[in-house]
């Protein structure tokens, strides 16, 4: 193996915020310095920060104690260098003040710690001769190539716990109550917060709904003595909008629940948890999952595989290509074996099996 020692590599957290990114950016960091002797420089504020070259290099102390801390100690941003703009260019040639910068700073690797979107610039930057790793973190686990992403155990926890709080307010009003859960396309969140805290419909964008199938069944329950329900909403469904309506400014959780007071006569109330999903401290699971993320990112940098994102399959540790990675989707299948779980346990999805 080649000597790792006096490598340098850069570390960027890109995208939204959400638990574990600290814990990642510290077993990338402590792995490289303490086992391989390199020397690790984090970029602020995304890729905006590989852009203009805003960087700090990171000593082990200042790594030191940031593991149960949520948010990221690098700053974060959606800036998108390969976006082009109403010209067709790349704007200010930002790939090329890129690799300006990586080379000027004479790094051998930047590890970049984000979602699809990241994963996507962290590939393409690659292609253009910079040396990138990716490690794939979101709440709404839809990374192509992983299992799960660091920062959804977390964000099922919170989602779950406000799921068990309306219960009580759901059961005391003999109100139908519906929560609306992040995840954008992506049904993960929503299904298995909707599951936990014990849902009696899920609705997620994999499966498209009927409001006759979802009316029928909130008003068999009222029949049967169930005065209440709770609907559990992702935000990605698709609502039929009318050519006035303006997607932006009606919410999934607003609209199910117009639904179905309009369909039922049943008082709704509808609650969106919104970014208290993407705060605060990592669960065990996240802190132990982005510290062996992050370790094995800085052994895939020892080995040379760049170009390739660290991911977790059968609870392996691997990495694939990021290539193979841009561009893609991790979405609910119709046949996932926890959809089908809950339908034996007569949890409504708003459509026939």
């Amino acid at each position: 193996m080649t000597s790792t020692k006096g490598m340098k590599i850069g570390i960027l957290t890109a995208g939204g915020d959400c638990p574990g990114l600290n814990a990642a950016i510290r077993g990338v960091g402590k792995t490289a310095a303490l086992k391989y002797g390199m020397e690790v420089y984090g970029f602020s504020s995304g890729y905006l920060g590989l852009v203009n070259g805003e960087f700090k290099k990171l000593s082990v102390r200042d790594l030191s104690g940031i593991l149960t801390v949520g948010g990221t100690i690098l700053g974060t941003s959606r800036e998108k260098p390969f976006k082009h703009d109403e010209y067709n260019n790349y704007v200010q040639s930002k790939p090329e003040q890129i690799k300006e910068n990586y080379n000027n700073l004479g790094l051998d690797c930047v590890v970049c710690i984000g979602g699809n979107g990241t994963m996507k610039t962290a590939s393409k930057l690659y292609e253009a001769g910079i040396n990138t790793i990716g490690i794939p973190k979101t709440i709404d686990n839809d990374v192509w190539g992983t299992d799960v992403t660091f920062g959804f155990d977390s964000a099922v926890n919170i989602a779950t716990e406000a799921i068990d709080r309306v219960h009580s307010t759901a059961n005391s009003h003999k109100r139908i109550m519906v929560v609306e859960v992040m995840g954008h396309q992506a049904g993960w969140l929503t299904l298995f917060s909707g599951v936990a805290g014990g849902g009696d419909v899920i609705l997620i964008p994999e499966i498209p709904f009927k409001r006759e199938i979802i009316k029928n069944y909130i008003l068999r329950r009222y029949d049967e003595g169930k005065p209440y329900s709770i609907v559990v909403v992702a935000e990605g469904i698709k609502i039929p909008l009318k050519k006035t309506e303006n997607k932006r400014h009606i919410s999934a959780g607003a609209y199910i629940s117009d639904l179905i007071q309009s369909d039922t006569g049943l008082e709704t109330r509808e609650t969106i948890l919104g970014y208290i999903q993407r705060g605060g401290s990592p669960s065990p699971a996240d802190r132990i999952l982005a510290t062996e993320l992050g370790a094995h990112a800085a052994q895939m940098i020892s080995e040379g595989k760049f170009g390739e994102m660290a991911a977790i399959h059968n609870r392996k540790l691997i990495s694939l290509p990021l290539s193979e990675v841009a561009g893609k989707l991790k979405l609910v299948p119709d046949d996932y074996p926890l959809i089908q779980h809950a339908r034996s346990l007569d949890t409504c999805f708003g459509a026939k099996l």
